[in-house]
């Protein structure tokens, strides 16, 4: 009679083990969907640039079309991004401007409006003044 509870109990546990992976599995698909929404939102608003961005900008030679085709085109890094950030979630969204450089730009997703806060060339130091 032992033997026939614990092949019970071992069954038991691989299926609580199996719908566990399952509920993570399809769980961060629905967070990760959620997310993606929100991604979406702040790649085609209005951009605004802060003074800092400018200055970054202006230092690396990019230009707002190249900032634009970045958030349109260019991948999130999670890693690097901020979701719970205030006033705003930031995105690290990189890609690779005209020009080549690999580049990653830091979006605030603010009310209908993608506030570029820095630019960050990913490749190469520059040397400018931006504080």
């Amino acid at each position: 009679m032992a033997p026939k509870k614990s092949k019970q109990s071992l069954i038991t546990l691989v299926l609580l083990g199996i719908m566990l992976i399952l509920y993570f599995i399809f769980g961060r698909n629905k967070d990760e969907n959620q997310i993606d929404k929100r991604q979406k939102e702040f790649r085609y608003n209005e951009i605004r640039l802060t003074d800092h961005a400018k200055c970054r900008m202006d230092c690396r030679s990019i230009d707002e079309k190249e900032i634009k085709n970045i958030l349109a085109k260019g991948s999130i890094n999670y890693k690097k991004s901020d979701l719970k950030d205030k006033p705003c979630p930031t995105y690290a969204v990189e890609g690779i401007s005209d020009d080549n450089q690999h580049i990653r730009v830091i979006v605030g997703n603010c009310n209908k409006e993608a506030v570029i806060v820095t630019v960050i060339d990913l490749d190469e130091e520059h040397a400018c003044d931006c504080d």
